[in-house]
């Protein structure tokens, strides 16, 4: 059985970047041989950056995120993962978003986390295994 894999929003937009093509590329071959989530958070995020960063029309927004809607299986966020996030974020901490993510991870029956934003190899847990895909060493 392939490991669950949770999907940060860094990550996420690389899928659509025009810039970063080796990431794109590498996060797409990813993502089509494994069982990867996000949660409402991460689209929402995701949703954020196009708009405001990368000046993304509304169309486009709209369109992407049917597109992920229909690529990942996506959870939402409760009171529950929010408590745990404070817990998260009290023993490992990392930001308080941060958490939530690894929260999500958490709830949702995750093994690995993909993500530039925290630290490559961290377990959390002693379930989660924070993974950094770029990182060479």
């Amino acid at each position: 059985m392939k490991d669950k894999t949770f999907v940060d929003t860094n990550i996420l937009v690389y899928l659509y970047s025009t810039s970063e093509s080796d990431k794109r590329e590498k996060m797409l071959n990813y993502i089509r041989q494994n069982s990867c989530v996000i949660s409402s958070q991460v689209a929402n995020e995701f949703v954020n950056v196009i708009l405001n960063k990368h000046k993304a029309s509304l169309l486009f927004a709209q369109d992407k995120i049917r597109e992920i809607e229909s690529v990942f299986t996506i959870y939402s966020i409760s009171i529950k993962t929010t408590k745990l996030a404070l817990d998260l974020k009290e023993v490992y901490n990392y930001s308080y978003y941060d958490s939530l993510i690894i929260s999500s991870a958490l709830e949702n029956g995750c093994t690995i986390l993909l993500t530039e934003d925290m630290h490559n190899g961290h377990i959390i847990n002693e379930q989660l295994t924070i993974v950094n895909p770029f990182d060479v060493n």
